[in-house]
Parts: structure tokens; C-alpha cells; sequence
């Protein structure tokens, strides 16, 4: 069956994890070299592999004098730390690949590069070169200058918008767990692995819990939320336990590990995703009953005089919030004014734009075509 699952896919995100090529005294080189043993492989077979590696704090932590977990340092430590270790990292994924003949190649992204419309798809230009040209990209957050507003998080969350990024057909997250169980293994001797999802619902989010690794950023809860933004937008998830050697070939042999999640029916369009996941929110809309019900239920575009009132200073193609009057947000959009124009507009019909403003980008504050409603 699961072989059947993978029949299409043929370019793939790798996820790996810091708990699966790292320990407390940094690098696992030899984990590295399996791990990318298992990319020539796939390679091999006509695979198209982009790696999203973390580690690189794990591997520079030590010449900090940095023992243990350095999940609660402060930020500027983390920072210095990965800028020891990222170099480190590419070294070890550089010399493992090149035994196999193959090409690494690093690409260090923030969220603001993936925010902007035209870095995306410049980071994108760059990704399908790399591949075009056979070479493996190693993707991680660039922690030595991300500030907390253009974080990603977690590289879980920077797999799933790679996945978008460069339309991947499938995504696997390396774990140092066998999958999701339906409650905690650590505590409950009698948890059962979860093998299929067909959907992410909230009774599959429950389940993930609050549980952490000392070594990553992310615990299942981050997965899970990677894994339905990768389905969203149309691909297969698969969280594996990347500390098994060669669990990443007997995935694609068609054996029945880890946990699967279904790629969704009806995928979302890739602009839509990147506005849904990739770009942030600069401000928030509240909108009247009328404006709330024709665009959240009838499909329609937000108009200036369905808007109550708005929070926040933003950019004309910046992000915004849909909310109700409870200030419930149900959609996101980019905006076609910015807050200033809107404070002059909002409640006015749009014949008034022109005259209020001078000047008019359209009837539409929020098109359509760039909103998406949320689940």
C-alpha cells in the first residue's frame, strides 16, 4: 500500500532532525554518512532530494562551553553557537556526499526571504537550478541574523514551506520517534503507532501533546502542524525514526513505518499556501456581519464598506487578518492599501475611493484571488 502512496512523487523534502545527526558532544558524522549514503541511493532511482538539516547550534555549542540542552539560552548565544556550527554541518554534509559523487549545496533562508513575493520565488529560481544541475541543496533557518519576527521556529515549519517552495511531492520528517502514537510511549507502555492519517483533525493534534526533545526545537506538535501544511498543499507527510540506519530506503522500498499523512483531496493553490503559511500577518481587519458572510460563505472579495475597523500598520501587498466582530479571525489576505489609505476608507463605498484618496488601486481592500479561508 504504501508503495503505492509513493508511486508519484519524484522530487522530495528531507526533514532531519537534530536529535537524529547530533548528540550532546555535537555531530553523529557517521549517522551524517548514512544519511547520505540513503540520498545517493535515492538519487539512483531518479529521486530529486533537497535536505533541511538542523544542528547546527548542536554542533557549535560545545566551543561555548555550552553543555547539555540549549533549547532556553539566550538568543544572541544561539546565534553565536550556530554560526560555529553551520560551517561544520555543511563540512560533514559536503564530505559525506562528495564519496558518492554528489554536490552540496547550502541555502540559509529566514522567513522574510519566503514573506516577499520576489525573494520567494528567487529562492526558488535558485532551488530548481541546484536540482536541474544535480546538486543537493541543504537548507536551514540563517539563525546567526534571524530575529524573533522573521523566525520560522522550528525546521519542521521551514520543511514544510520548503515543500511548497519547490512543489515537492512528498515530505519526510527524520525523527529520533517511530511516528505519532495515540498517546505518549514514554508514559504508556500500551501506545499504539499511528500508521495512516487521512486528515489532520483537532483529535489528531490532541494527540501529539506537549513533548519536546533536548536537542531540537520541535516536538510532534511542530511535525504535525508541518505535515498539514505540506498536505495542504498537496503532498504526502511521512515522520519516521531517522536514528534506524537505512529507515529512509525501506520507506521508499514500500515498508509499512512510521506515519503517513495523505496529501488533501482538494489541495490548495500554491499562492494561496505561501499567503496561508509562508507570509505573515502585518494587521488586522474587523468586518461587519454582511462583509463576514459574502466573503468567508459566498466566495466574494472584501470591500472598504463591509470593514468596521483595523489594528496594526502595515503595507499596500502586505498580509492581513480577517476577523468577525468577536475578533475571531476566519480568513487571511493581502491587502491592496495600506493602513493609512485604510483608516480614510473603511465603511465608504467604493465609488467614494477615488474621490477620498486621489487615487484608486481597486474596488477591491482584499481580492478574492488572494484570500484564503482559514480551516
Amino acid at each position: 500500500m504504501r508503495t503505492i502512496l509513493l508511486a508519484h512523487v519524484k522530487r522530495v523534502v528531507i526533514k532531519i532532525g537534530s536529535g537524529v545527526i547530533s548528540d550532546h558532544s555535537g555531530l553523529d558524522l557517521d549517522r551524517i554518512a548514512t544519511l547520505c549514503e540513503d540520498v545517493h541511493a535515492l538519487r539512483q532511482r531518479g529521486y530529486e532530494v533537497i535536505l533541511v538539516s538542523s544542528a547546527a547550534v548542536a554542533a557549535g555549542k560545545a566551543d561555548l562551553g555550552i553543555k547539555g540542552s540549549a533549547r532556553n539560552l539566550p538568543l544572541p548565544i544561539k546565534q553565536a553557537a550556530a554560526a560555529i556550527g553551520q560551517s561544520r554541518l555543511m563540512r560533514a554534509y559536503k564530505d559525506a556526499l562528495r564519496k558518492h559523487g554528489l554536490t552540496a549545496a547550502q541555502v540559509l533562508l529566514t522567513r522574510d526571504d519566503l514573506a516577499n513575493r520576489r525573494r520567494y520565488l528567487n529562492a526558488r529560481n535558485t532551488l530548481m537550478t541546484l536540482l536541474e544541475y544535480g546538486v543537493v541543496p541543504v537548507i536551514n533557518e540563517n539563525d546567526t541574523v534571524v530575529i524573533d519576527e522573521i523566525r520560522f521556529g522550528d525546521n519542521d515549519n521551514l520543511s514544510a514551506m520548503t515543500t511548497n517552495l519547490v512543489e515537492a511531492q512528498l515530505l519526510v520528517i527524520l525523527s529520533d520517534v517511530d511516528g505519532l502514537y495515540d498517546s505518549d510511549p514514554r508514559h504508556n507502555t500500551e501506545a499504539r503507532l499511528i500508521s495512516e492519517v487521512e486528515r489532520i483533525t483537532p483529535e489528531i493534534e490532541a494527540m501529539a501533546g506537549l513533548e519536546e526533545t533536548l536537542l531540537g526545537t520541535g516536538g510532534m506538535t511542530t511535525k504535525l502542524k508541518a505535515a498539514k501544511r505540506a498536505t495542504l498543499f498537496g503532498a504526502g507527510t511521512a515522520i519516521i525514526n531517522g536514528l534506524t540506519p537505512h529507515n529512509l530506503l525501506y520507506l521508499f522500498d514500500g515498508h509499512e513505518l512510521g506515519t503517513y499523512f495523505l496529501p488533501a483531496r482538494d489541495p490548495m493553490a500554491a499562492r494561496k499556501h505561501w499567503i496561508a503559511f509562508t507570509k505573515k500577518p502585518k494587521g488586522k481587519l474587523i468586518l461587519d456581519d454582511g462583509a463576514h458572510n459574502a466573503v468567508a460563505e459566498r466566495g466574494k472579495s472584501l470591500l472598504p464598506s463591509g470593514i468596521r475597523q483595523l489594528d496594526g500598520t502595515f503595507e499596500r501587498g502586505d498580509a492581513v487578518r480577517l476577523c468577525d466582530l468577536n475578533g475571531k479571525e476566519f480568513a487571511k489576505g493581502v491587502t491592496n492599501y495600506n493602513s493609512a489609505e485604510l483608516i480614510r476608507i473603511i465603511g465608504k463605498n467604493t465609488r467614494e475611493i477615488l474621490q477620498i484618496l486621489g487615487y484608486q488601486y481597486g474596488d477591491e481592500v482584499v481580492h478574492r484571488d488572494n484570500l484564503v479561508i482559514s480551516n
